[in-house]
């Protein structure tokens, strides 16, 4: 099965909220459309950045079914408690027409168990059997799919055409040296904001899976250009995008932490998007001190970017 949406700078988008704390498929549909136009590959929904566990099935199912009518490229995300949820989400999915599918271990009830674990994809896998599909791993799940598993799983289930790394620079390259390295039609997809060099220059990632991608858009972009440019020896680039990466560290970081959505969301009505200024608990956000220092971070930042993509070589040749 082609793994060919498993490729290029693909945001996971944020569920904006209306005034009543109800999600505004409305903006999302329209943020979606706004990142593909900047240059974006797909978008994934509902993935943690999409606030899922927050989400019935049905809203999930409405927002991935208004992607999808919209003509977007969606890859779906599979989060779930329960089995049956999952492949619901699954195979209403494949039935409106998304073009992939991220799927996540099953957390909470016997989320440590490798039986339980395998079984769980299996349903998933077999409830989509035409999406391709890439397994979601990340130590905050509480497993890890090594890749005795996952060749396992692709015996059965030809859909299963990547992996999806979060688990920062280490766990990605045990999945380049173990599990997609020695296939072509096996794709890797960078999962976190801190690791996009290390996985496409040291892995052979086939692009990344990005939440900071939402607020800046041209400048990931620009990052994920240079980053696959080093990967073909080009050793101007590899220093420009060291020197990007290096300037989006902080903005990158909030991506690891329980906070990252209410971050992103702040840096988003920064850039004039207030329809994320709400989230869906009222309790959840930040402390004024977490707004002060991203607001200093990313002021920064554009200023930084501001001059530094003025300079002369190769920073123009690869911006996206």
């Amino acid at each position: 099965m082609n793994a060919s949406i498993f490729s290029g700078c693909i945001p996971a988008l944020m569920t904006p909220c209306k005034a009543d704390r109800t999600p505004d498929f409305d903006a999302l549909v329209r943020k979606g459309q706004e990142l593909m136009a900047a240059g974006m590959s797909a978008v994934i929904y509902c993935g943690s950045m999409g606030d899922w566990p927050l989400l019935t099935d049905g809203q999930r199912m409405e927002g991935v079914a208004r992607l999808a009518a919209a003509g977007l490229p969606v890859v779906v995300g599979t989060g779930a408690i329960n089995t049956a949820s999952a492949t619901a989400i699954a195979a209403h999915a494949q039935k409106v027409g998304a073009k992939g599918l991220m799927v996540i271990p099953r957390v909470l009830s016997r989320g440590s168990s490798p039986t339980a674990q395998r079984n769980h994809f299996k349903a998933i896998l077999a409830a989509a059997p035409d999406l391709p599909a890439v397994i979601y791993n990340s130590p905050h799940y509480g497993f890890a799919t090594r890749a005795d598993l996952f060749f396992a799983l692709r015996t059965e289930h030809p859909n299963l055409v990547g992996f999806k790394e979060f688990g920062g620079p280490a766990a990605l390259t045990y999945a380049a040296e173990h599990i997609t390295s020695g296939n072509d039609e096996v794709a890797l997809m960078v999962g976190v904001d801190t690791a996009v060099f290390h996985g496409i220059v040291n892995c052979g990632a086939t692009g990344a899976i990005t939440g900071i991608g939402n607020v800046l858009p041209r400048e990931v972009l620009h990052l994920c250009a240079l980053s696959h440019a080093a990967a073909k020896g080009d050793a101007e680039a590899r220093a420009r995008a060291r020197e990007l990466e290096q300037a989006l560290a902080v903005l990158s970081y909030f991506d690891e932490g329980a906070d990252l959505v209410l971050y992103y969301k702040y840096m988003m009505v920064l850039k004039g998007n207030p329809e994320y200024t709400l989230h869906f608990n009222e309790t959840d956000a930040l402390s004024d001190s977490q707004r002060g220092f991203t607001e200093a971070q990313l002021k920064l930042f554009d200023a930084w970017y501001a001059d530094w993509s003025r300079q002369p070589g190769a920073v123009q040749k690869y911006a996206a």
